[in-house]
């Protein structure tokens, strides 16, 4: 297969494709972002830099999966926010239920005039757990994601085989 310099990123479908999983299984879809100031999330919300958000038809209103941002609105103690997640800041979705999901690389740090890329990790998929632990955002139901910790209290991301 040619691997041209332009060809889009894969990350975009890849998150729609799980999310769609998640959905179709009855499980809740969270993604984990990496925030900077790119992003347009509650910040009182933000924890070390890092928000996880319920993404699921039931948390959000005009959700909108594209090709650069996630865009939708949800309620967070009770006031609707409008949520802007660039897609490159995504760094794993995953079901709230099982863990199950995929991890992306970090971004890498950007100058000024050049495009955020990403690190050269591999992708992670069969996750077990992301800590949810930073944030969450309310959910119709009320559901909270999950708390697993590392001891450095960063999000621990496990393979599963």
């Amino acid at each position: 297969m040619l691997n041209t310099p332009d060809a889009s990123s894969t990350r975009p479908y890849l998150l729609r494709a799980l999310h769609e999983w998640c959905t179709d299984n009855g499980f809740t879809p969270y993604v984990a972002v990496l925030v900077d100031e790119t992003v347009q999330v509650p910040m009182e919300y933000v924890k070390n830099g890092e928000i996880v958000l319920n993404v699921s038809y039931d948390a959000t209103s005009s959700m909108t999966l594209g090709n650069e941002f996630i865009e939708f609105k949800a309620r967070f103690a009770g006031t609707a926010r409008e949520i802007v997640v660039p897609v490159s800041r995504v760094l794993a979705i995953y079901a709230r239920e099982n863990g199950q999901g995929m991890a992306f690389p970090m971004p890498v740090a950007k100058s000024d005039d050049a495009p955020v890329q990403t690190a050269t990790s591999p992708v992670r998929t069969g996750l077990s757990a992301v800590d949810a632990s930073h944030a969450e955002a309310s959910s119709a139901d009320g559901d909270e994601p999950p708390h697993p910790t590392s001891p450095s209290g960063r999000p621990t991301l496990t393979r599963v085989k």
